[in-house]
């Protein structure tokens, strides 16, 4: 069992390998169309959403590999760029690093001159770096210098396929809103023929805030929301990834795991990470998914819940609180009142606080659509992990009695 935990079929907390990806099969055709256009010479301007942890970039790594045949790719994590530089840098540096030992790269040398630094540190490595004054004149001319890259790539490459991920930061900046705009209405207007596709990768909020900057923005983008997975769709993933490493699972295993799950790509690699991990004979039973999924709860809870918030839910009484409000799912919203029947003296008590305290750290926000004293999670995320710590509460019950 130790060689099948080396090579485990499960990468959390990264896109998944384009060999274990399932579903997303409208939206897929979706974007190809538009791709499509591009080929033909289309400037396209796309904007996929969905909560965190939905496979947002798992989805756009697997498009980057179906059209790379004729298409040069590009996958750009902005992270915490707050700036139209870097971000400008990052995406020429990722032609260059795409185009590195390819056909086409003495053409792309050419193009950026003296700004390639090369690395040798655990190998040959490129980067673009211009001087600062330099990357502010690419900013500002940025659709005739993407004119230039595809004039050198035109015998080699149809497009150019551009996916700007994890825009959390720029998404923030309204000089972002604007130089986009500008972009597009350049381009719109200067040029006749620009096979570029650029993807911008975000949570639901971020498309507000850039709306709310530029509201002519949006009108640019074709929307594609992705949703969470169907059960069907979990089991297949289930099916193949624990198939790789000749692992079976049993039916009730696997429907808790399929359950606890949620449809949510992320919390789909971190169980079945922590399951394979349990499992000591190539046989995942119920026990096994148990464990698992309680192990991947408090592995959620450390990764990816905000620490303010971690800290703030890890007190015995708001946990016991938030089981409390768990035992409803699949939910997005909950009523005051009703929780407040299933609480004992203790709980109540602080109950308000925790409410306060939610509101603050940003978990919960009223629902004015349900009326007074209604409440819903901002992010699909921590009902999930309230609904997965329930069950690793009952297992850590289990092993004190």
């Amino acid at each position: 069992m130790l060689n099948n935990i080396e090579n485990s079929p499960f990468t959390p907390g990264t896109p998944v390998p384009v060999d274990m990806f399932v579903g997303r099969s409208e939206q897929i055709e979706k974007i190809l169309s538009y791709v499509n256009r591009a080929k033909r010479g289309n400037q396209e301007n796309v904007f996929l959403v969905g909560e965190r942890g939905i496979g947002k970039s798992s989805l756009a790594s697997f498009l980057r590999y179906r059209i790379s045949d004729d298409i040069l790719g590009v996958h750009i994590f902005l992270g915490r760029v707050s700036s139209l530089d870097e971000m400008v840098r990052r995406i020429f540096d990722g032609v260059l690093k795409e185009s590195r030992n390819r056909s086409w790269f003495d053409s792309i040398r050419d193009l950026f001159g003296n700004y390639i630094q090369e690395v040798s540190i655990f190998g040959v490595s490129v980067s673009f770096a211009p001087p600062e004054e330099d990357l502010n004149e690419l900013v500002r001319n940025f659709p005739y210098a993407m004119a230039n890259l595809i004039e050198k790539l035109k015998n080699k490459k149809k497009a150019l396929f551009i996916v700007l991920d994890d825009i959390n930061g720029i998404a923030e900046k309204p000089e972002f809103a604007n130089w986009y705009k500008s972009f597009v209405d350049e381009v719109a207007t200067h040029y006749k023929n620009f096979p570029v596709l650029i993807m911008l990768v975000g949570v639901p909020e971020r498309r507000v805030v850039l709306s709310n900057m530029q509201p002519s923005l949006m009108r640019i983008f074709r929307v594609i929301e992705i949703e969470k997975l169907s059960d069907e769709e979990v089991k297949t993933f289930f099916d193949g990834a624990f198939g790789t490493v000749g692992v079976r699972v049993k039916r009730d295993a696997m429907n808790m795991m399929v359950k606890y799950s949620s449809g949510l790509p992320l919390i789909m690699q971190e169980i079945g990470d922590e399951t394979l991990r349990v499992d000591r004979d190539d046989s995942i039973d119920l026990s096994d998914a148990r464990i698992g999924i309680a192990n991947a709860a408090e592995t959620v809870g450390r990764k990816y819940l905000d620490p303010k918030v971690y800290k703030a839910i890890r007190s015995e009484t708001y946990l016991a609180i938030l089981r409390k409000i768990g035992y409803h799912f699949p939910f997005r919203t909950f009523k005051k009142s009703d929780i407040a029947k299933k609480l004992d003296e203790r709980e109540r008590k602080v109950f308000n606080n925790f409410l306060n305290r939610m509101r603050q750290l940003g978990v919960i926000e009223r629902d004015v659509e349900k009326g007074r004293g209604s409440y819903k999670f901002v992010n699909e995320l921590y009902p999930i992990y309230i609904f997965m710590e329930s069950i690793r509460y009952r297992e850590r019950t289990k092993k004190h009695k």
